[in-house]
């Protein structure tokens, strides 16, 4: 029994050791991934190491106890068997919990979203509030909140991470100046990042990508403009506006709405 014990101590003083490496590997994970503090990253690895690491020392200890009894003779096969069919209802019942607990594992280790992200998951869109271990809640644009089971996670698309892309698209109508209305986007967004309320916004200039299709109601002008995350749509509109009176003024008309 003695020998037992000894051997659960130092199994768990190898896994403490492992955790730690584990967690030196999870910091450096984090970090190549995004521009977090290092305390941020200390903190998020700590939790996610202990976590493991309680979980697989209660098991050793849990394993030596049963093995200890054994050798002072106590029948534990009747226990065992009891615990066995009720660990496998358990386990039956609760695979759904244990997968979700897995994917918020994933989900901290690689820094796939953080707090204040908008991401769109499972075709589910809103700001991430909460980033538990076994859910992640969004709130949408018209304020419901979505409570996603991590588990469930097949879809991923963060669009706020280090930066964001404003998508700027338009239909003119074909015997509209295509030229003229590129000239007109182009000066418009020069106009807008050289003010000082978007300096601090914006980080790239406006990228023209030009005329992005032909189709039967008419030419598709299509730019983007590089901001900081969660800005995109405030320059947006603001591009968007201006470039409307502009065209109006310049004659550029758009195609009719269809039948």
């Amino acid at each position: 029994m003695v020998v037992i014990l000894a051997t659960a101590w130092v199994v768990t003083r190898i896994t403490r050791r492992a955790f730690r490496r584990l967690r030196v590997y999870a910091v450096d994970a984090i970090n190549r991934r995004g521009d977090s503090s290092h305390v941020e990253l200390q903190k998020r690895a700590a939790t996610i190491s202990t976590s493991m690491r309680k979980l697989v020392n209660t098991l050793i200890w849990i394993i030596a106890a049963v093995m200890s009894l054994t050798e002072l003779n106590f029948h534990v096969e009747p226990v065992l068997a009891g615990l066995g069919v009720a660990g496998l209802a358990v386990g039956l019942g609760a695979q759904t919990l244990i997968k979700d607990w897995l994917g918020g594992l994933f989900l901290l280790i690689e820094d796939q979203i953080r707090i204040g992200d908008w991401v769109k998951i499972n075709n589910v869109s809103g700001e991430v509030t909460e980033l538990n271990i076994r859910t992640t809640v969004l709130r949408g644009e018209s304020g419901a909140v979505h409570i996603i089971p991590n588990g469930t996670i097949t879809a991923l698309a963060n669009y706020t991470r280090d930066y964001s892309y404003y998508i700027f698209q338009t239909t003119l109508a074909h015997g509209a100046d295509a030229i003229k209305a590129l000239e007109i986007l182009e000066n418009t967004a020069a106009e807008i990042v050289a003010e000082d309320r978007f300096k601090p916004v914006i980080l790239a200039p406006l990228e023209i990508m030009g005329v992005d299709k032909l189709s039967e109601r008419g030419a598709t002008l299509r730019a983007r403009i590089k901001t900081l995350p969660s800005q995109a749509d405030l320059v947006g509109r603001e591009l968007n506006l201006r470039v409307k009176e502009r065209f109006d003024a310049a004659g550029i008309g758009f195609p009719p709405p269809p039948p």
